[in-house]
């Protein structure tokens, strides 16, 4: 995700996944892979690629804030919240998501077609 160009840095809050739940800022970059999140002293990060999320949901809209949730592949439900200001970020998030799909959707079209071609002699006919 290193060499992707970033479409949004700002922070969030995320859940924490311990006994109390609270809720912790992180410094996030989004890019066209996905989401890199980095503790408040920007020493440490974890990233979590597109290819990994299902979806993102539960948009909530409660006093100023924007609570949502995105859910990775195994299940796992990562929740976070931010202000209500500008393009919030899980619109920014969702979209960067389905533009990847999309992307990948793509892909395994073009390489299915090209593996058909392939086996049906299509790819050899000389002009």
């Amino acid at each position: 995700m290193n060499q992707c160009k970033v479409m949004k840095d700002g922070y969030l809050e995320k859940r924490s996944n311990g006994l109390l739940q609270l809720w912790k800022k992180k410094r996030c970059v989004l890019s066209e892979e996905g989401l890199r999140l980095y503790d408040c002293k920007g020493e440490s990060s974890k990233e979590m690629r597109f290819e990994l999320m299902t979806t993102l949901d539960c948009v909530e809209y409660k006093r100023g804030l924007v609570y949502f949730t995105i859910v990775m592949n195994g299940g796992k439900e990562i929740d976070f919240r931010c202000q209500q200001e500008g393009t919030a970020w899980n619109a920014e998030i969702a979209l960067a998501l389905v533009r990847f799909k999309n992307r990948v959707a793509v892909q395994t079209g073009r390489n299915r077609h090209l593996s058909h071609l392939g086996s049906c002699g299509e790819g050899d006919v000389e002009l």
